[in-house]
């Protein structure tokens, strides 16, 4: 018997599938314990439970999670011409598996369920369904801990529209194992080829892909009335010394909004006016692309805002670590600073919930800042309206309080996680995790004035 991450493989004992019993779809020693929830659907339907799990990498087009639910259908089909029922569901909608570090909580959540055997429900589960390997893992840490998490029990299946795998067998790790080199191949080879084809865009001066940037209309050609004066105030401004978040604010009174429907801060505002769009010039991954005839910079095929002489005297009015260049997937970091860890339970998840003058709710990110007094050493704040603050230790006692309260049956955590989280063994990072798989966010309401006791209904959450 040995122990990886919390699950145990008893590597001496060797199942076979002659050890589930067919007419009641679970093991054959399952009657003699056990929940009587764990025999329903077996008794009756005298299939096998399994869960079903379904991922998309992208869903950045219509948005409505159709991927995944034509997963989850082909998933039923399968299990149902195989002999098995789905008892659960777990889908992760817009989540990569190739990527290092990219929280995946209904996978997360598919292993808690498999090494406890059963749903939050008492439903017992023998097996997994999906519709290919690499909907479940293309990394090798995925495949063990699906691997570990599937064979914690004996008896257990995994099915795909090519048949019932026995996940105990060598035939079928060995199965596992080249459908992750497969996996890992097409992760290479597409990633080359997206690279290549942005490249070859960018050389053209053809617009960025993606939402529209700020300043020019929808065909990312032709200048935007309102925006592009926006911005060339803004250049205009901060020349002359003007800060960014003083420019953001002046924008939110203005009511003006981003692309995607966001208010402008200090770090958008300097995106937006760093941008070599801005002057005309054409980056890609971080790096300002040159004519290998000439070494002048790519001209891009939209209007211009600014002059390449404005864009620069602004860019140098900005440490270079701060340069829209030099951020996002591949960039270089010109401060040779790595980004610190947050040092507080709350940091990404609250939202200012201060109403602006004109109605709108602020929903701009509370960021903390050290506090003034020993009951709130920190305190987390709004940076784009300055309208709502409130004190850290309350956010991030709210924020226990929601999770390990249980109010929410659907995002209701498993006790294994809810004990190690009372106990201490959870450190920081584990925490924000965990809140990332029950929460999307919080919106802090902004506190009475002379109100000096602590409200914790002022965090409320929206959950996933």
């Amino acid at each position: 018997m040995r122990e990886r991450e919390g699950v145990a493989i008893n590597e001496s004992e060797s199942v076979t599938f002659g050890s589930l019993d067919r007419s009641c779809g679970c093991r054959a020693d399952c009657r003699t314990g056990g929940a009587v929830n764990d025999l329903v659907v077996g008794e009756r339907t005298g299939l096998i439970p399994v869960a079903s799990y379904a991922r998309t990498s992208e869903d950045f087009r219509r948005r409505d999670g159709h991927g995944v639910r034509h997963q989850k259908r082909i998933n039923q089909r399968t299990a149902h011409e195989h002999g098995c029922t789905v008892v659960a569901e777990y889908a992760d909608n817009g989540r990569s598996a190739s990527k290092a570090g990219v929280d995946r909580p209904g996978f997360d959540r598919l292993l808690v369920d498999l090494v406890r055997g059963r749903t939050e429900s008492g439903l017992r589960i023998e097996g997994v369904v999906c519709v290919a390997d690499d909907r479940l893992y293309r990394r090798a840490e995925d495949l063990y801990r699906f691997l570990a998490a599937l064979t914690c029990s004996p008896g257990r299946i995994y099915v795909d529209p090519r048949g019932v795998r026995d996940p105990y067998s060598r035939e079928g790790l060995s199965e596992a194992v080249r459908s992750l080199d497969a996996a890992v191949t097409e992760t290479r080879v597409r990633s080359r080829r997206v690279s290549d084809w942005h490249w070859a865009r960018a050389m053209e001066g053809v617009p960025h892909s993606g939402p529209r940037p700020f300043g020019w209309q929808e065909d990312r050609i032709s200048l935007h009335p309102v925006e592009a004066k926006l911005v060339e105030q803004a250049m205009v401004d901060r020349m002359s010394g003007k800060a960014v978040r003083a420019i953001a604010r002046d924008w939110c009174e203005q009511g003006v909004t981003g692309t995607r429907g966001g208010r402008p801060n200090g770090q958008t505002v300097t995106q937006i006016i760093t941008a070599p769009r801005v002057c005309g010039y054409r980056a890609n991954r971080g790096q300002l692309l040159l004519v290998s005839e000439t070494g002048e910079p790519v001209l891009g095929q939209w209007k211009p805002i600014a002059t390449p002489e404005q864009w620069h005297a602004v860019c140098a009015t900005i440490s270079p670590g701060s340069l829209f260049m030099h951020r996002g997937s591949g960039s270089p970091s010109l401060t040779g600073r790595s980004r610190a860890a947050p040092r507080h339970l709350g940091t990404g998840f609250l939202r200012c919930g201060a109403k602006s003058p004109d109605g709108p709710v602020c929903h701009g990110a509370l960021c903390a800042q050290r506090g003034r007094s020993k009951q709130s050493p920190y305190v987390y704040s709004c940076r784009s309206c300055g309208r709502c603050s409130i004190s850290g230790p309350l956010a991030d006692a709210a924020l226990e309080r929601l999770l390990l309260a249980d109010a929410h049956f659907s995002t209701a955590l498993p006790e294994a996680t809810r004990q190690r989280w009372q106990s201490g063994e959870m450190g920081l990072e584990e925490k924000r995790k965990t809140l990332a798989s029950v929460f999307t966010h919080c919106v802090v309401r902004p506190g009475a004035k002379g109100k000096h006791s602590w409200d914790y209904s002022r965090v409320q959450p929206a959950w996933r």
